[in-house]
């Protein structure tokens, strides 16, 4: 398969008004991005009188195609042909954890088509170290064992719950889980994202040099007890 043939898929929300600008904003490792739709519709965020925003879910994840590449060359390229399928000259993009990473490549490496970057709990950072992803890694590693097509919908609930211990990666977890074909299966590439974590330089977690650097307007924002960064030392591990 052509990575020209990945197509990417999510939702749009429409702003409140017309011919606004848009955002694209992408979710973290495993969690769909059509869950920020509450996030961005509530009464008490403003985003939506100034923004269409489109929820968008990266290659192998969500209601996205999938691919055997994970490069972030590639991720970045699927979402420049999102904007160029939708009309989209330019936008903001931004995201949650592994997303923030990939919208930063994305508007570094396509300086004419993002006016800024928006980064929650996420950045041009190396989080191969960082707890957040070492933790979803080992909830990987355990249910790589479990053979889901041997699983019933209820059997592969009780095996997350055995493995998975975060509340809210174990609710996502459960939400990947499909049974439009009869015996379970993940929604997500999980052989595919299993197979890239165990790279020593793993696309999902890596930050290169080669991604570039972003010059422009910049919104970032960590949680004051962050799983990403350290705050009470001020330090990355």
């Amino acid at each position: 398969e052509k990575n020209s043939d990945v197509h990417l898929r999510g939702k749009l929300l429409h702003g409140r008004t017309k011919d606004l600008p848009n955002l694209i904003w992408l979710p973290d490792l495993i969690e769909p991005a059509e869950n920020f739709e509450k996030f961005f519709a509530r009464e008490n965020n403003k985003v939506l009188d100034v923004r269409n925003v489109h929820l968008l879910n990266y290659r192998n994840f969500g209601s996205s195609d999938h691919h055997e590449s994970f490069d972030m060359n590639d991720v970045v390229d699927d979402i420049i042909r999102y904007m160029d399928a939708n009309h989209i000259t330019m936008a903001t993009i931004g995201g949650h954890g592994f997303g923030a990473k990939v919208a930063t490549v994305a508007a570094s490496n396509n300086l004419n088509r993002f006016t800024g970057v928006m980064c929650l709990d996420g950045g041009p950072v190396d989080q191969r170290f960082h707890p957040a992803y070492q933790q979803l890694k080992h909830y990987i590693d355990m249910l790589a064992k479990v053979h889901v097509d041997d699983q019933t919908l209820q059997g592969l609930h009780k095996k997350i719950d055995r493995v998975v211990d975060n509340p809210t990666l174990n609710k996502i977890f459960k939400q990947n889980v499909n049974t439009a074909k009869g015996a379970p299966q993940w929604d997500f590439n999980f052989e595919g994202l299993h197979k890239n974590m165990q790279k020593v330089q793993p696309d999902v977690a890596t930050w290169k040099e080669s991604y570039g650097l972003w010059p422009g307007r910049t919104w970032a924002l960590f949680a004051a007890h962050s799983p990403w960064v350290h705050l009470s030392t001020n330090t990355l591990p």
